[in-house]
């Protein structure tokens, strides 16, 4: 997704990165300025290496700041629509692997709430490309980095 385009996120997920961002400018700066401070005081600024990694670590920190700003200025939120047969993003899929014989449940999800480990599948990641528009019944085969899958679409919620 371009710099300047939307980054579409459920209500839930814009909660977060608020929260988040709130408590970085609150309480990550307090602790940054904080190691600098105790870094500072051991001396020699021009030979002191925790000085200068405690000041590298507040320029990242910044930057985490700028980007999560950058981010939210571009949010926009997206709700479930009426389910109408098809796979859309915040569908929840029970697909089922035909070359292994296993049964998996995701939901598709945009780019910045992707997360594998929760099910939680990107609608841009090459097995959510090719759920996106599917119905129940319909067989997909999507190429991947381990090969080519093939599914059966079992459950769309």
């Amino acid at each position: 997704m371009s710099d300047s385009g939307f980054v579409y996120v459920t209500k839930e997920r814009l909660v977060e990165l608020e929260k988040e961002l709130q408590d970085m400018k609150i309480n990550g700066r307090k602790e940054n300025a904080r190691k600098i401070a105790e870094a500072r005081s051991h001396g020699d600024l021009s030979e002191n290496a925790e000085y200068d990694a405690a000041k590298e670590e507040q320029g990242l920190f910044e930057l985490r700041i700028s980007k999560l700003e950058n981010l939210l200025s571009r949010v926009r939120i997206i709700e479930k629509s009426l389910y109408d047969g098809q796979a859309h993003i915040l569908s929840t899929v029970k697909i089922k692997n035909l070359k292994i014989n296993k049964i998996i449940e995701y939901t598709l999800v945009s780019p910045e709430e992707a997360d594998f480990q929760s099910g939680k599948i990107s609608v841009t990641s090459p097995v959510g490309q090719g759920i996106m528009g599917t119905k129940v019944g319909d067989k997909i085969n999507v190429k991947a980095p381990a090969g080519l899958l093939e599914f059966e679409i079992l459950e769309i919620k």
